[in-house]
């Protein structure tokens, strides 16, 4: 499967990446070395930071939406008016992870799965399980994002696969799973630092994400595949996104490490974010 994101450089506070054709240039704290290439800089289409506010420049050189195919699944692009574009390369290599592992359980357990994705924004492991067969619900709190995660199901030739589209508050939602006795075989879910459901409720991860796990522990099949826990939240390191797991999960397999953005073997690695799998058996 191909990929059209590059990372191309990194430093100052900032990276540099290339998506399709389009080179952008944006924030990111955790880049505090000096950028190894300099020159390379000068290609960004558009530039965006926080400094004062939320600024573009050279928005208008960028088309309104345009697709590139990130991690195996064609995602529609689109600069928005906080910084990002729809969506998060750091990601993909735990799409890839999720269409792999879900196409290994679905022929061991003969049968087809059913894949939860939570907080799920536009949609690429979604549709990345949905490229297994799996059977999914995609669940985030923005309308707007579900639909945006609906055109990227068309662009995929996937419009038509089993997936749930639900617009709802995350922990609502799994109370009434809970209640309607619908269960799951696969979940992953990437909870915000700060967020608000679809009828404004809040979501603090420190006070929400114990909350979180303990009702998906209760939406598992007696036989599930696995659970993913991924954080961009400063402080829920890969260890704390494992022992987190390992507290409802027990038994299984865990792994955790960094979500990293990359380019060519000579650019160096970026991370952003981290996560964390439980595997049953």
């Amino acid at each position: 499967m191909s990929d059209e994101y590059e990372l191309l450089d990194s430093g100052n506070g900032k990276k540099l990446e290339r998506f399709g054709d389009v080179v952008l240039e944006r924030p990111c704290a955790q880049a505090v070395w000096a950028p190894q290439s300099p020159n390379r800089w000068g290609s960004a289409a558009a530039r965006f930071d926080r400094v004062g506010g939320h600024n573009w420049e050279g928005r208008g050189n960028l088309a309104s939406a345009w697709k590139v195919e990130v991690g195996g699944v064609v995602m529609k692009l689109s600069a928005t008016d906080f910084g990002h574009i729809g969506v998060f390369p750091e990601t993909r290599a735990l799409w890839k992870w999720i269409r792999n592992t879900l196409n290994t359980e679905k022929k061991k357990k003969n049968r087809d799965l059913k894949f939860l994705n939570l907080f799920a924004y536009s949609g690429g492991a979604t549709l990345a399980a949905a490229q297994s067969g799996a059977h999914c619900c995609h669940l985030d709190a923005s309308k707007g994002m579900v639909e945006w995660a609906r055109e990227n199901a068309k662009l995929n030739q996937l419009q038509d696969a089993p997936i749930r589209w639900i617009v709802d508050d995350v922990i609502k939602f799994l109370r009434r799973e809970v209640k309607r006795g619908n269960q799951y075989d696969a979940v992953l879910l990437d909870p915000p630092s700060f967020g608000r459901g679809k009828k404004g409720e809040l979501y603090k991860i420190e006070e929400s994400l114990i909350t979180t796990l303990d009702l998906v522990h209760q939406v598992l099949t007696a036989d599930p595949s696995f659970v993913v826990l991924t954080s961009h939240t400063p402080g829920f390191s890969p260890i704390v996104l494992s022992n987190l797991l390992r507290q409802y999960s027990p038994g299984g397999t865990i792994e955790c490490g960094e979500m990293l953005l990359t380019g060519s073997k000579a650019t160096m690695e970026l991370p952003n974010g981290n996560w964390a799998h439980w595997m049953n058996g």
